[in-house]
């Protein structure tokens, strides 16, 4: 596979510190994400343990892209891949429930559920989870991950693959969509809150 030359980095297990705490900080006030965990006081804590699982688990692909320092981080899942292994998928409540409650862990798992139930069938590289640390917003870091990801994708085989994301910020859709992505569905979580899937299609050639 050709790697095009860029600002991104694979990441490796050492980064696993700084991955959690990029995607604790990008995520604290997501209208998803953060109002999931409704205890404000405790939500960095207690979302630092989801970041965490989603963010070791996926260190077993080479598909999660960061910045030199880990300002941003990409996960992207590979076709035929899972986000969470079983055992990992079937442990994440316990350990959601043990720093939040029953309620919320629960909830936040709902959340999880409906993304799955409408995946696309046909193969996809999964854009789970971009995120920049708050001090490091506003210089293109996440999306310039975003765009080497992509490239990297369309440099596999000889048509690439589609990638699939969901869009948990409404403010982020263009951002999006001006990388290729097109708005594909809507998801209304329990709260209330508004999620637009969005698909790429493969790279013609």
């Amino acid at each position: 596979m050709t790697t095009p030359a860029g600002p991104a980095r694979i990441a490796t297990p050492a980064d696993l510190d700084a991955i959690v705490s990029t995607f604790t900080s990008a995520f604290l006030h997501d209208p998803v994400w953060g109002s999931v965990f409704p205890d404000e006081r405790r939500r960095a804590e207690q979302a630092a343990v989801m970041w965490r699982v989603y963010a070791a688990s996926a260190l077993r692909y080479p598909w999660t892209l960061v910045t030199p320092g880990v300002e941003a981080a990409a996960i992207f899942i590979p076709a035929g891949g899972v986000e969470l292994t079983e055992e990992e998928a079937a442990g994440l409540e316990g350990r959601l429930a043990a720093v939040t409650d029953a309620g919320t862990a629960r909830a936040i798992m709902g959340v999880g559920e409906q993304f799955e139930a409408v995946h696309p069938a046909e193969p996809f590289f999964y854009l789970t989870i971009l995120g920049t640390h708050a001090d490091h917003r506003g210089k293109g870091l996440g999306m310039a991950l975003v765009r080497e990801g992509l490239a990297r994708i369309d440099a596999i085989g000889a048509s690439g693959c589609p990638v699939y994301l969901e869009c948990t910020n409404p403010a982020n859709n263009k951002r999006y969509e001006s990388v290729g992505f097109v708005a594909r569905d809507e998801i209304v979580t329990a709260g209330g809150q508004v999620v637009t899937t969005m698909w790429r299609p493969a790279a013609a050639r």
